[in-house]
């Protein structure tokens, strides 16, 4: 086992009121031998999971949109964005979680989904490890028309488009969501639709 190349950490809550904003001060040790102080902020919102939902008969995908203020405040003017749909884990397991964000979000209920990879999506700043999922959708499985959970304020419009349409929306700039794109070009490298 190497040894670590991180010692006296100390850590402070800067904020504690949506999620978590943590400030470190840390000494860490350069690769000539010698250490130096550094001092990194990181935001802890939890662990998440996404799902590309896709019929592959219709060659559709099931999208949300909705408004995202982070989005809003840094050149997005309408704030609206258009994403797969997805969902913070808050200590349940993580296709336990995404099969309920899709019944609350997009009104479908699915019972096979298949993970296919996982990744840190900010990792100079975000602690969160968001698990990829894909799903098959059928119409029948329509149970109410989503649109999120209500205590939420999520206010999620969905969105039924065809696979190319979804493709074309990267490259117009209409999906600029990277947990999207992602699963999209996946779904196209791997044949799904």
């Amino acid at each position: 086992m190497s040894k670590s190349k991180i010692r006296n950490i100390k850590k402070d809550i800067l904020s504690d009121n949506w999620y978590t904003l943590y400030k470190y001060t840390y000494e860490y040790q350069k690769e000539d031998g010698s250490w130096e102080t550094q001092i990194r902020e990181s935001y802890d919102r939890g662990n998440g999971a996404a799902i590309l939902l896709y019929n592959k008969e219709q060659g559709t995908v099931i999208l949300t949109k909705q408004f995202r203020m982070p989005t809003y405040v840094n050149r997005n003017p309408s704030g609206m964005m258009i994403e797969v749909c997805a969902g913070v884990l808050d200590g349940a397991d993580p296709e336990d979680c995404i099969k309920k964000e899709v019944e609350e979000e997009t009104g479908y209920q699915i019972h096979h989904v298949k993970k296919v990879f996982e990744s840190y999506m900010s990792p100079g700043a975000v602690t969160e490890i968001l698990h990829f999922f894909i799903g098959e959708y059928q119409e029948h499985m329509k149970i109410s028309d989503g649109g999120g959970a209500e205590d939420e304020s999520e206010n999620i419009e969905v969105l039924e488009v065809l696979f190319d349409t979804a493709l074309n929306m990267i490259t117009n700039g209409e999906i600029k969501d990277a947990k999207t794109i992602m699963l999209l070009q996946y779904a196209r490298l791997n044949n799904i639709i």
